[in-house]
C-alpha cells in the first residue's frame, strides 16, 4: 500500500494552477460538527510521583476552530466562500468559536444554538512537538426535533445559492439520517455537488453523494474487509460503493497517498505529496475542503483529488489545526 512520490507533467501543473485560481468566491455549504480545538503547549521535565505519567509545565495555549469549522477555514483560506451550518452552545467555548469565526471572516448565519448540549471541545496537550494526551468534552445526546427543523429550514433557504454541499461528519449528533434524507436528495435534484467526509457508523445514510472520502480505518469498518494490499482495498471500495451508491470514492491512505474508485471498476492511485510530516491534525479537513472547492469549479474528481493531495501534503508539515493559502498551493504544484 505504500506509494511512490508524486510527479506532475507541465500541462497538469498549469491545469491545477488554473483550478486554484478558479476557486475564488466559490460558494460551498459546510454542514457538520463544529469543534473547538484547544492546544496546550508545554515542557516535560519529570514524571509525576502520583502516577507514571509526565508532568507538563504549561507555556502557552491557543484556541482554533476545528471539525467542520476547520473545513470551512480551509475553504476560506483558499479563496472560497464557505457557509457553515453547525451547532454550538452559548457557553464560553461557543463564544470562542464565534470569536474565531469573526477573526477568520466566516459567516455565522448558519450557526444553531443548542443550550442542552455543551460545545464540543478537543484539548490537546503537546510537549516537545508531540501530543502527550487529548481530552474530549462532548455530549452524545441526539439533536432535538426543534433544532432539526431550524437546520432543515435554513438549508432549504441557502442550498439554491451554493455550488456544492460538503458534509463533515464527526459523529457529534448533527449529521443523522433524518437530516441527510431531506437535504441530500434536494441537493441532487438541484444538480449540486455533494461531498462527504464520513464517520464510522453512518455509511448507510450517505446517499445520494457525488464523492465520499473515508480513510483506511473507516473503509475497513464500513466494508468489513481488512485492507492489507491493493486487492483488499479494491474489494473494500466495491462494497462501500454498492452500499452507498456514491458516484466516486476517494480512500485516503496516509503515507500511501489516496486512491479514487468508481462503480464502473475504474481506479486511480495518487501517490503521497507529503515531504515532511509534523502533525496530521486536520489533514482530512484539508482534503475534503480542497477537493470540494476544486470540484465546484468544474474540475473532475481526479484533478480535484490531486489538488487535495498536494494541499494535505502542505498542511501536515505544519503544527496544529492548519490551512493552506492559494500562493502556497501554487508554489507546491510548481515544485512537482
Amino acid at each position: 500500500l505504500e506509494g511512490t512520490p508524486m510527479e506532475l507533467a507541465t500541462s497538469q501543473k498549469e491545469r491545477l494552477i488554473g483550478i486554484v485560481r478558479a476557486c475564488r468566491n466559490r460558494k460551498i455549504m459546510v454542514l457538520g460538527d463544529i469543534i473547538l480545538d484547544q492546544f496546550i503547549w508545554g515542557d516535560v521535565e519529570r514524571i509525576s510521583p502520583e502516577a507514571p505519567v509526565p508532568v507538563v509545565v504549561v507555556r502557552r495555549e491557543e484556541f482554533r476552530i476545528g471539525g467542520a469549522g476547520n473545513v470551512a477555514a480551509n475553504i476560506k483560506a483558499l479563496g472560497g466562500e464557505p457557509l457553515m451550518v453547525g451547532v454550538i452552545n452559548t457557553d464560553t467555548s461557543g463564544e470562542r468559536i464565534q470569536h474565531e469565526m469573526e477573526r477568520l471572516k466566516l459567516s455565522s448565519t448558519g450557526l444553531l444554538i443548542d443550550v442542552g448540549r455543551p460545545t464540543v471541545v478537543k484539548t490537546r496537550i503537546i510537549a516537545a512537538h508531540q501530543q502527550v494526551c487529548r481530552v474530549d468534552r462532548e455530549s452524545p445526546s441526539p439533536m432535538s426535533m426543534e433544532l432539526f427543523r431550524k437546520a432543515h429550514r435554513f438549508l432549504q433557504t441557502v442550498l439554491p445559492r451554493t455550488e456544492a454541499i460538503l458534509v463533515s461528519d464527526y459523529g457529534k449528533g448533527l449529521v443523522n439520517q433524518r437530516l441527510l434524507s431531506n437535504v441530500l436528495p434536494m441537493a441532487q435534484k438541484a444538480g449540486t455537488i455533494v461531498a462527504i467526509d464520513p464517520k464510522f457508523q453512518n455509511f448507510s445514510i450517505y446517499r445520494p453523494a457525488t464523492i465520499l472520502t473515508p480513510n483506511l480505518k473507516e473503509s475497513e469498518f464500513a466494508s468489513g474487509v481488512r485492507i492489507t494490499d491493493d486487492k483488499s482495498l479494491r474489494q473494500a471500495a466495491d462494497i462501500i460503493l454498492k452500499k452507498t451508491r456514491a458516484e466516486n470514492l476517494l480512500i485516503t491512505r496516509g503515507e500511501g497517498g489516496m486512491t479514487l474508485f468508481r462503480p464502473t471498476g475504474y481506479s486511480r492511485h495518487i501517490p503521497t505529496a507529503a515531504r515532511e510530516v509534523y502533525d496530521v491534525t486536520g489533514a482530512g479537513d484539508t482534503v475534503i475542503g480542497t477537493l470540494t472547492l476544486a470540484m465546484s469549479t468544474g474540475a473532475n474528481p481526479e484533478e480535484s483529488a490531486i489538488l487535495a493531495n498536494v494541499a494535505a501534503g502542505l498542511v501536515v508539515a505544519k503544527l496544529g489545526t492548519a490551512t493552506v493559502t492559494p500562493d502556497e498551493l501554487v508554489q507546491a504544484i510548481r515544485q512537482y
